[in-house]
């Protein structure tokens, strides 16, 4: 996808990325144990990704549909603090969330690979798919990653949005 100046502009006012969890932290895989025990594989370069734009000064959230206690400790793990679990209407929470953090729809980036998250990405400043995300959902979103759920999509965007704020060199330094 080609990245216009008006994709530009609307990942420069991002001030808060919100994801889904399932297909796009992880592959969508769900493992259960013959005791109920969930297991989810997440992709480490997301996480330092989420780490490198809180620390750029961006706020980072979850919205999922689905409750799951593997998901409250890679939250509480990164340092994540908005997390709403078992959101069948995913609005309510996005909704919740500006009330809460004092932002405008053009001011969050959401995250998504399903039809269930449409009503977040029509509203949200920034819209993203997952590679791997629904053809069904691709069509409405700003922009559609190159790499799939799961596998480092969350880092390409906070990648995108980084630099697209002039932060990346900043973020960096730290390496170099």
């Amino acid at each position: 996808m080609i990245m216009t100046e008006i994709l530009k502009e609307k990942m420069g006012q991002i001030k808060l990325l919100l994801m889904d969890v399932d297909g796009v932290l992880t592959d969508g895989g769900i493992t259960i144990d013959n005791k109920g025990v969930e297991a989810k594989t997440f992709h480490v370069r997301d996480g330092h990704g989420i780490k490198l734009l809180q620390r750029a000064g961006v706020k980072v959230g979850i919205i999922t549909g689905r409750k799951s206690e593997v998901v409250k400790y890679r939250a509480a793990e990164l340092g994540i603090e908005i997390l709403y679990q078992g959101m069948k209407v995913k609005m309510d929470a996005y909704s919740q969330i500006l009330a809460d953090e004092g932002l405008k729809d053009d001011e969050v980036a959401y995250i998504g690979d399903d039809v269930v998250d449409l009503p977040v990405l029509n509203r949200v400043g920034f819209s993203v798919a997952v590679a791997d995300a629904s053809e069904s959902l691709k069509p409405f979103v700003d922009y559609v990653t190159i790499i799939d759920g799961g596998r480092g999509a969350v880092r390409e965007v906070v990648e995108l949005i980084l630099k697209c704020q002039g932060l990346w060199d900043d973020v960096m330094k730290r390496y170099i």
